[in-house]
């Protein structure tokens, strides 16, 4: 009698289905990150010649950071957050929209004040809940540059010099900037009852998204994007017309620096940002070469959100920029951005020669020299045509052949992979300090 199948111990079986990146969030891959990399590497050169300092937050905050901070009626707060409850503790966390908030509570919650006024900038991953297109993603990332404890109309003018400055250092061209005023919290309400007034006669033609904040945040309906409330937003009341002596003398201060240092711009009346904790000076730095996407940074002063999480009452001011809107505006106008290919690639044809070649390679790294080394498989080294393939395609401007000749002389032939015509020399490894640089210049 056969033995039953169900004593038959079931095979383990294992999903193969492919597990792909969650949509908007995407990978950097090496040829794309080395863009990346040289971005950030300028902002940080950049920022010290400023006298801004790097700062670090968490990418995961407590939600009342945000809702408090950007405001309960913002698209960021009511539509857009990654939020969850702790399982551990029931506690409410967002992961962070954008990143002023968190610098800010960072300040209070160190007493970075304390000693006087602090100009800080940082890079990150923010996240928004939001429909991938070119330049936004659900997965983003910001630099962004925060400057607090000053009051002065200066200090509005260096962030946006600043901006301005990293525009000629990364070499992007026709970026306009927009600036605005939106006054302080008495002239924005009387500007509110205002707006109300004009909306409710005009109610017919706002959208569901207008009639909703008509009486919870109106200031927002000024930022919709619905062209076909385009001529009763133009129509409504300017904030600017609100503003009073004080108002205007630091917005017209802010202005007269830029006109100074020959910065451009236009005035924007409609021009309000995305986030509550604006007063003040608004600007943002615009094109229209990515379609919709067009703000590629974007900021203002933010003098009452220190007090609002809960610290002292301090002014601020501040600005953020996108990096993929950047990389990819750079990259619409053709500029020519460094990638991650090594200076050398070294040949070698035999693979008993490779402690020696090796000690070679380290020195040459010693002297900044990015050396990529052929690496073989368990068959061997391969052949020296293979290996002269992987030296073109490693995007190397030359290739190092230690053959047996070579080293039997202690010399190394530098053959040119990107001049065209593969000009070849021979150089003594017993000198190899004078001509290491040489390697790191284009042929």
């Amino acid at each position: 009698m056969s033995e039953s199948k169900n004593n038959e111990t079931p095979s383990k079986t294992v999903s193969s289905k492919k597990i792909n990146a969650v949509k908007g969030m995407n990978d950097v891959l090496p040829g794309e990150s080395a863009k990346w990399e040289w971005l950030e590497s300028v902002v940080r050169s950049l920022m010290a010649t400023y006298a801004y300092r790097n700062i670090r937050t968490p990418i995961v905050e407590p939600t009342a950071l945000f809702v408090r901070g950007l405001g309960e009626v913002t698209d960021i707060v009511e539509k857009e957050m990654y939020s969850f409850e702790d399982r551990l503790n029931g506690e409410a966390l967002t992961l962070r929209p954008e990143s002023t908030a968190g610098v800010v509570r960072a300040v209070v919650e160190h007493n970075m004040l304390y000693e006087g006024g602090k100009r800080l900038y940082y890079m990150g991953p923010m996240f928004r809940h939001e429909r991938p297109q070119r330049g936004r993603y659900r997965q983003f990332h910001q630099i962004g540059a925060e400057v607090l404890g000053f009051q002065g109309p200066e200090i509005d003018a260096e962030v946006i010099l600043l901006a301005h400055d990293l525009w000629k250092a990364i070499g992007l061209k026709d970026v306009r900037l927009e600036l605005n005023s939106l006054g302080q919290p008495p002239e924005r309400l009387a500007h509110r009852s205002s707006l109300i007034a004009h909306f409710e006669k005009h109610q017919t033609l706002l959208d569901e998204d207008a009639k909703r904040r008509l009486y919870s945040n109106p200031l927002r309906i000024l930022d919709t994007k619905n062209p076909a409330m385009k001529e009763v937003v133009e129509a409504a009341p300017k904030l600017l017309d609100f503003l009073g002596e004080s108002s205007l003398a630091h917005f017209n201060a802010v202005k007269k620096i830029l006109d100074a240092n020959g910065v451009s711009y236009t005035l924007n009346p409609r021009l309000v940002r995305g986030m509550d904790y604006y007063n003040l000076t608004v600007f943002e730095f615009i094109t229209d070469q990515l379609g919709s996407q067009g703000t590629v940074c974007g900021g203002g002063r933010y003098d009452y959100l220190i007090e609002q999480v809960g610290g002292k009452p301090a002014p601020a001011v501040g600005w953020a920029l996108g990096v993929e809107r950047v990389l990819a505006l750079l990259q619409e106008q053709g500029a020519q951005l460094p990638d991650a290919s090594p200076h050398a690639y070294a040949i070698v044809p035999d693979a008993n020669s490779l402690p020696l070649v090796l000690k070679y390679l380290r020195q040459l790294r010693s002297l900044g020299v990015n050396v990529q080394m052929h690496a073989g498989s368990g068959e061997g080294v391969g052949s020296m045509k293979s290996q002269f393939k992987k030296a073109d395609t490693s995007g190397a401007q030359f290739a190092l052949i230690f053959g047996a000749d070579e080293l039997a002389q202690n010399t190394v032939s530098i053959k040119s992979l990107r001049d065209g015509g593969g000009a070849q020399r021979t150089e003594s490894l017993d000198r190899l300090e004078s001509w290491a640089n040489s390697l790191q210049l284009a042929p």
